[in-house]
Parts: C-alpha cells; structure tokens; sequence
C-alpha cells in the first residue's frame, strides 16, 4: 500500500493507549468498535448470572477483537474488553468501518479474511472443549499458541480454556518433573 493511501486509511482509525484493566467495553454498551492490537494484549469475556467471569477471546499483537454480533447487528453487546496489560491499540467504529470499505473496496476482502479466521479459531476452541480430556486441552493450547502462554497471565489462561490455575500449576510441575 503507498503510503498516501496507507495514511488515508489510517485516519479512519482512532490511536489509543490503554492500561492494564482498563475497560474498553461493557455489557450493554451500544457504541462498538473493532479494536486492533498494535501491542499488548487484550481480553473479551462476559459474566454469568452468578457473577463468574469466563473469558471467550484474546488479542495478542497484530490481532483484531470485537463483538462481531453486537457491532453488524447494532445491538447492545453482551461482552466486556479489557486491556490485561499496557496496550496500545487502534479503534475503528461501525459507522467509520462503513465509510471505509465505500472509499477502499479492497478493504471488505481484507476483513471478510480476519472474520475467517476468527471464526475458525473458536471452531478450533470448540473442538478442543468437545473433544480432548483437560489435560490435553492444556498441552494442545500451550504447544499450538506458546504466544498466548508466554504473554498472558496463567489464571487467564485457565480461565479462557474452562480450567482452574491450580490445575494447571500441576500439569505444569508434573510435565517439568
């Protein structure tokens, strides 16, 4: 992309830095944005009606993150966002992402790529949860995505794959000895 263009398509974008725990989202929130992970990390989840936090996604470096659903359908989103450390983000509203595909066509395939890819990486999620014993879940998750283990705490890990930290602590001291 020249850099004219690359600038003009950066201007649909709002920069942003966030610290860790800020909130990017809340359930209920109807203004929704598409974030993009320039570093950090960041975390979607939602809490249950008895108070329990479960995370559904993380962000890592170069990855997108938003409630997809809430953001076509505009409708409130059920799902918080949340910088689990110091990160640096950029942001892009429905009603800009809008403006931009009509201005930059080519942009549409670009997206339709990354939603792809989301959504394969939650069939993936799916089938580990269905399929493998919580140990494998644990060794299949650390060995395909050692990203997401050596940048994200372990009780989020834990947590994102439906185990306790303490489980995890174990299959960790029992692979090491």
């Amino acid at each position: 992309m020249e850099d004219q263009v690359l600038e003009e398509v950066i201007s649909y974008f709002t920069h942003r830095d966030v610290e860790k725990k800020e909130l990017l989202m809340r359930s209920g929130d109807t203004i929704l944005h598409d974030y993009f992970v320039l570093s950090g990390c960041l975390q979607m989840y939602f809490i249950d009606k008895d108070g329990t936090e479960h995370t559904v996604q993380f962000a890592l470096q170069g990855w997108w993150l938003a409630d997809y659903l809430a953001l076509q359908a505009k409708k409130p989103t059920e799902f918080f966002i949340q910088a689990v450390k110091k990160t640096a983000i950029l942001s892009i509203s429905a009603t800009k992402r809008v403006e931009l595909f009509e201005t930059f066509p080519k942009l549409e395939s670009y997206f339709r790529t990354v939603y792809q890819i989301a959504y394969g990486s939650y069939q993936t999620r799916m089938k580990y949860i269905l399929s493998y014993s919580k140990e494998e879940i644990y060794f299949k998750f650390r060995d395909e995505f050692p990203e997401f283990v050596n940048s994200i705490p372990q009780y989020l890990i834990a947590n994102y794959l439906g185990l306790s930290p303490e489980y995890i602590s174990k299959l960790r001291r029992k692979h090491i000895s």
